[in-house]
């Protein structure tokens, strides 16, 4: 979503009605749409601002991207995928993976594409939400949010970024267009993106520099193709990549312990990862550069076999000096050092506790998400409904991330909470449902106080994972398993209600 101004070429169009409209066809909205298939229902739209499915995976695009969860977790659980060519896939293979998905289960007609979505405001006089995007104006009794938490690029506040003369742009918007070869290219970040980047374009560019902020800790990939045996049996052998698929669930699990629950367990990942830095960097000086200066886990850890090695060739150079302003064909630091480029690559994640798509959702008081965010931070309940949004669920919404498994088995988990929400209004013949604010704040309190001792929030780091209030509103503090629990099913009694009336149940199919 975005506030940009919708396209007067729509204005004359008649607003569309669906019963649910879901914004968003990433993993999560794709998934809630093929769920809301499987129920019987006709009467839902997916508003997708992209060309495609797919979102982070349709999006970022750039040399070597790859996912860092293996590739038997990180599908659905209804749609597993024999055919993973090997142990961590690639973007192009996932999003042609989320794409057959889409095309097998017959929800792309469903989609309306190239659909920015610019604002969603409650109507209580109508109990409805109205939505204003670059394909008309629609309303909807519930709207599902599925934007992801990836999908805003964050630019860095650096002075004079903007007056760059030579090629720019960041790692989530790739340009394909621009051949980097014999090129002198700086790259802004070290996070997973970066760590992606680097070696795949080291050795193509005549130098490249990399500005490093805070080292983080990796951890080797472990990374091969599969063999043909083992993909035949992934296959045809009845319940094989069921039961891989398990056993990796279970390896991942528990690394929750040493994350949220026994910080001093990740020792043995850090002594692992020292090891790593020791062996793959055998120049001193560099080797004090990129070891990090907090504990294991308190960052998001990554995977990377190639990076090191990357940062030790002689065309490439790793800059600690903070950036003190970026001139037209140059990077200056603060140590006052001019460094001349032709290409400039910006890989500094997203805005994830401050979402521009926040400013865009009006609730019932007047308020937009992005200001309720802004004075109790970003809190939510099972991540899923928000008070002051009545008939609004969000996928991937707070505390709903993750630091050590696959993301699909939370939406799969959200996805069954959220169908049981829509199940449970039509069952009771509700107008309207919006999550108690007393059980919101003690559903926090109880998140917070199990993030307190996590090394999320005790390793001795500054992350995306905290907000400008400084809590941790982004990970879940305990096992999946736990929230699948919670999920299960549709708690009305958390929620305020109101019932519908006679001519507030008649159906208005989508058209």
């Amino acid at each position: 979503m975005s506030r940009k101004v919708t396209d007067k070429a729509v204005g004359d169009r008649p607003t569309r009605h669906a019963r649910t409209i879901v914004i968003g066809s990433g993993f999560a909205g794709l998934g809630l749409a093929i769920r809301l298939g499987q129920q019987g229902r006709t009467d839902y739209l997916v508003l997708e601002r992209g060309n495609d499915v797919g979102g982070t995976w349709r999006d970022n695009t750039y040399p070597g991207a790859a996912c860092d969860v293996p590739s038997h977790l990180y599908s659905y659980s209804f749609a597993l995928n024999p055919d993973w060519s090997r142990s961590f896939s690639k973007q192009g293979e996932i999003y042609q993976y989320i794409r057959s998905v889409a095309e097998r289960h017959r929800v792309l007609d469903k989609h309306i594409f190239d659909c920015d979505v610019t604002s969603v405001r409650w109507n209580a006089d109508d109990a409805r939400w109205e939505i204003s995007s670059s394909k008309g104006e629609f309303t909807a009794d519930t709207v599902v949010s599925a934007v992801g938490g990836l999908c805003e690029p964050a630019l860095p506040d650096i002075k004079g970024i903007n007056t760059f003369e030579g090629e720019t742009f960041h790692s989530a918007r790739w340009n394909h267009e621009i051949d980097l070869t014999g090129k002198r290219v700086a790259v802004i970040g070290t996070g997973a993106s970066a760590i992606q980047i680097v070696p795949a374009i080291a050795p193509q560019v005549a130098h490249l520099d990399v500005y490093q902020r805070t080292a983080p800790w990796l951890l080797p990939r472990m990374d091969r193709p599969y063999t043909l045996p083992e993909r035949l049996a992934f296959k045809h052998i009845p319940g094989f990549q069921r039961l891989s698929r398990a056993a990796i669930y279970a390896a991942r699990e528990t690394q929750v312990v040493g994350l949220a629950k026994v910080p001093a367990l990740m020792r043995g990942f850090e002594l692992l990862a020292k090891a790593k830095l020791r062996y793959e960097v055998r120049d001193a000086e560099l080797r004090k550069k990129v070891t990090p200066d907090f504990r294991i886990g308190c960052k998001r850890m990554l995977i990377s076999n190639n990076y090191y090695p990357a940062l030790s060739r002689p065309n490439v150079d790793l800059v600690t000096e903070g950036i003190a302003e970026i001139r037209a064909n140059s990077i200056v630091t603060k140590d006052g050092t001019e460094r001349e480029i032709d290409a400039l690559i910006v890989a500094t994640g997203f805005h994830v506790t401050d979402s521009p798509t926040y400013e865009a959702i009006t609730g019932k008081d007047g308020r937009t998400l992005s200001e309720v965010f802004d004075e109790i931070g970003q809190q939510g309940y099972k991540g899923a409904s928000i008070a002051n949004f009545p008939n609004m669920f969000f996928l991937v919404g707070p505390n709903v991330g993750l630091g050590h498994t696959s993301m699909v088995y939370m939406i799969e988990s959200q996805i069954n909470y959220i169908a049981d929400a829509l199940a449970t209004v039509d069952e009771m013949g509700l107008r309207t449902v919006e999550v108690r604010k007393d059980v919101q704040d003690a559903y926090n309190r109880d998140l917070q106080a199990k993030l307190g001792k996590s090394v999320w929030n005790t390793g001795g780091c500054a992350s995306w994972y905290l907000d400008k209030h400084g809590n941790n509103t982004t990970l879940w503090p305990d096992f999946t398993f736990e929230f699948r629990r919670l999920t299960k099913t549709f708690d009305v009694d958390a929620y305020q209600t109101t019932a519908a009336s006679h001519n507030d149940l008649k159906v208005v199919a989508a058209p």
